[in-house]
């Protein structure tokens, strides 16, 4: 079982490598970490390119979570039936580690809300309706789009713990101690990563998303 947390971790890293907003940028000729935020992330790709390299950015990095998460189930689920969710989770993990901490970036990728957003799609799809709601309910009262991400993580964590107690995670029950533990550790990332955003949130300095035209947009994803 080492071993096989180990490859999910490194097989979710892989994937997580491939930063969309980067390589969407180099197509263009353009370098993501020289403008905007610097951020290779989904809303600087918007900022940056537009809504066509939004949408492509914010799929991409969605698709290598799921990716990763599926290799690592096709992989392993046979010989370690009861581990499923627990090494879907290293891979997952180890797709935003990849995307936040990318080793030929020097280690300055995004932020992993949208790769932390496939985690979820493909980890466990009961989640989601909640997630997705609160995001948008939240963005659309406030126009904070780090504030529905930092919601958007925390609702996922408290799911985790409530279907882990409820018996709706597949797997056995020995892991979930090491899933909640993994699951805090997104969550930690995520926050870390999202510390100047909340400065600014209780400065009241954050800038808000606009939904008619272009203007400031958050340092975001």
């Amino acid at each position: 079982m080492i071993t096989a947390r180990i490859l999910s971790l490194i097989i979710g890293y892989v994937c997580g490598l491939l930063e969309t907003s980067y390589i969407y940028g180099k197509m263009k000729n353009t370098d993501i970490r020289e403008h905007g935020s610097g951020n290779a992330g989904t809303t600087n790709a918007l900022r940056t390119f537009g809504i066509a390299g939004g949408i492509i950015t914010l799929l991409g990095d969605v698709l290598k979570s799921v990716a990763a998460i599926c290799i690592a189930y096709g992989l392993f689920h046979g010989s370690y039936p009861g581990a499923a969710h627990l090494l879907m989770m290293y891979a997952g993990l180890g797709a935003i580690l990849g995307h936040n901490f990318p080793f030929y970036l020097k280690f300055k990728g995004g932020k992993g809300i949208a790769c932390t957003a496939g985690f979820i799609v493909a980890f466990c799809p009961l989640m989601i309706p909640v997630c997705l709601i609160a995001f948008i309910g939240v963005v659309a009262y406030t126009r904070y789009v780090s504030l529905g991400s930092l919601v958007v993580v925390s609702l996922f964590y408290l799911q985790l713990l409530l279907f882990g107690n409820m018996g709706l995670l597949y797997g056995s029950a020995k892991y979930l101690n090491e899933m909640y533990l993994l699951g805090a550790v997104i969550v930690i990332l995520a926050v870390v990563r999202h510390r100047g955003n909340i400065v600014k949130l209780k400065n009241g300095t954050e800038n808000k998303i606009s939904f008619h035209k272009k203007g400031k947009e958050e340092n975001n994803a």
